[in-house]
C-alpha cells in the first residue's frame, strides 16, 4: 500500500473501506484491485457468481476480504452483501467502485477529503459523459435517472448512474427491495429521503471498448428501473413530499412560511393566484387519495408554484370537510335530481351521501370552480395590493 498520501490516514482514522462487485470482468480485475491497493488494504471483494477466472484471480488476493455467492444474484445483491460485511467488520463507510475499470483508483483521495468537513454525505463520483467512446445508451439512461431523481427528491444532481461512491453506511437504510441495477438508483432516493446529503464529486473516467464488459441488459434492466421509478414516484408524490411539506412549515412556523413563500417568492402575483386556485380546485374536487399526486403533478406541468399549490389543497382538511360535502350536496341538487330523498342536516350520514353521490360529484366540481375563481381573484388583488404598499414604502 502506498502510504505517501497523508489523507489515506483517513481510512483508519474514519474506518473507510473500498467494496470490489464483480462479475466477469477478468480482463480488468487485476489492474482495478492492484490500483486500490495503492491506497488501502481495506478491501472487500464480492464475486457475484463469476464464470470466467475470475475466482483463480482472487486466489492471489487471499490477504483480501472475499464474498462468492454460487450464482449471480446482480450488482445490488453484491453490494447489499458488502454493506453487511463492512458493518460486521466495523467499517463506518465504504466506498464501491466497478471492476471494469472504468474508474481510477487515483480519485479516492478526492472521497476521503470530503470527510474533514462532512462526514454524512452520501457521495457519487460524476463522469463526464460527453467524452470519446461514451456508449450513447449510457448518457441517455444517466440524463433519464438524473430526472427522475429530481424528481423523486428535489436534488438536482450531475451523474446518478456512477458506481464510483462513497456510502456513510449507518445513515443509510438498512433494509432494500431490489438486488440488480436498479438497487443503485433505490439506495441514493431512499437516502436523500432520510435527509442525506447527497451530491456529486467530479472523477475521471475510461470506457475502452476492448476492455470493458456491460452485464446491463437494455430491456430487462430498463424494465426494472421504470418499474422502481414508479414506485418511488408515487411513495414521493403521496408520502414524502406532504411529509417534507408539512415537516417544513412546523420548522419554520405558519407566518413565515407564508412570508416566504407567498409575499417574498419571486413568482408574479398572476403565478401566485393561479397556484393558489389550482390548489383549491383540487382540494374540493371529490379525488380522493389522489389530490396530492394531482396538484403537485399539475403545478409541475403548467409551471406553477408547487409549494402554494400544494398548501391550498389542503383546504378539504377535517375542520372544513362537512361544510364542503355540504355544499357540494346542495349545489348538486339544483343540478341532478334524484328520488331519495336528502335531509342536509346534523344527522347527514356517509350512507346519505353514497345515495346521493351523483349531486355531491357534480355540486363538488361546481363549488371548486367557483371557490378556486373566488380565492384566486382574492389573492390576485391582495398581493397587488401588498406590492402597492411596498412601493409606497
Amino acid at each position: 500500500m502506498n502510504t505517501s498520501f497523508p489523507e489515506m490516514v483517513g481510512f483508519e482514522k474514519y474506518k473507510v473501506c473500498v467494496i470490489v462487485p464483480t462479475y466477469n470482468n477478468h480482463k480488468t480485475l487485476k489492474r482495478v484491485l492492484d490500483s486500490v491497493l495503492q491506497y488501502t488494504s481495506n478491501v472487500i471483494v464480492v464475486n457475484d457468481g463469476s464464470t470466467d477466472s475470475t475466482t483463480q484471480i482472487l486466489e492471489t488476493y487471499s490477504d483480501l476480504v472475499q464474498i462468492h455467492h454460487s450464482k449471480n444474484s446482480g450488482k445490488g445483491m453484491a453490494i447489499r452483501n458488502g454493506f453487511k460485511k463492512a458493518l460486521e467488520l466495523n467499517y463506518n463507510y465504504a466506498i464501491t467502485i466497478d471492476s471494469d475499470g472504468q474508474h481510477f483508483a487515483s480519485d479516492i483521495p478526492s472521497f476521503i477529503e470530503t470527510l474533514e468537513t462532512n462526514e454524512d454525505e452520501l457521495l457519487i463520483g460524476c463522469r463526464n459523459m460527453t467524452q470519446e467512446n461514451v456508449p450513447k445508451k449510457s448518457s441517455f439512461g444517466n440524463k433519464f435517472s438524473n430526472f427522475w431523481f429530481w424528481f423523486e427528491t428535489g436534488n438536482r444532481l450531475a451523474d446518478t448512474q456512477s458506481g464510483f461512491r462513497m456510502y456513510p453506511l449507518r445513515k443509510i437504510p438498512r433494509r432494500y427491495f431490489t438486488n440488480k441495477f436498479e438497487f443503485e438508483i433505490e439506495v441514493i432516493v431512499r437516502s436523500a429521503w432520510k435527509g442525506i446529503p447527497v451530491r456529486n464529486i467530479p472523477v475521471q473516467v475510461l470506457y475502452d471498448p476492448a476492455e470493458r464488459v456491460s452485464h446491463f441488459r437494455p430491456f430487462k434492466d430498463f424494465t426494472r428501473i421504470s418499474i422502481l421509478n414508479t414506485v418511488l414516484v408515487t411513495i414521493a408524490i403521496v408520502y414524502i413530499k406532504p411529509r417534507d411539506f408539512f415537516l417544513k412549515l412546523k420548522k419554520k412556523g405558519l407566518k413565515k412560511f407564508f412570508l416566504e413563500n407567498i409575499l417574498e417568492s419571486s413568482d408574479s402575483n398572476a403565478k401566485k393566484a393561479f397556484s393558489i386556485a389550482l390548489g383549491v380546485f383540487i382540494g374540493i374536487c371529490p379525488f380522493w387519495g389522489f389530490q396530492t399526486i394531482l396538484v403537485l403533478s399539475l403545478a409541475v406541468l403548467l409551471k406553477l408554484n408547487k409549494a402554494i399549490a400544494f398548501t391550498f389543497s389542503n383546504i378539504s382538511f377535517p375542520p372544513f370537510i362537512p361544510f364542503i360535502i355540504y355544499g357540494s350536496l346542495k349545489i348538486g341538487s339544483f343540478f341532478v335530481t334524484s328520488d331519495k330523498s336528502l335531509i342536509l342536516n346534523s344527522d347527514m350520514t356517509f350512507v346519505d351521501i353514497q345515495k346521493n353521490i351523483a349531486q355531491y360529484v357534480v355540486g363538488s366540481f361546481i363549488l371548486a370552480t367557483f371557490m378556486a375563481i373566488l380565492f384566486g381573484l382574492t389573492s390576485y388583488l391582495l398581493l397587488a395590493w401588498v406590492d402597492n404598499l411596498k412601493n409606497k414604502k
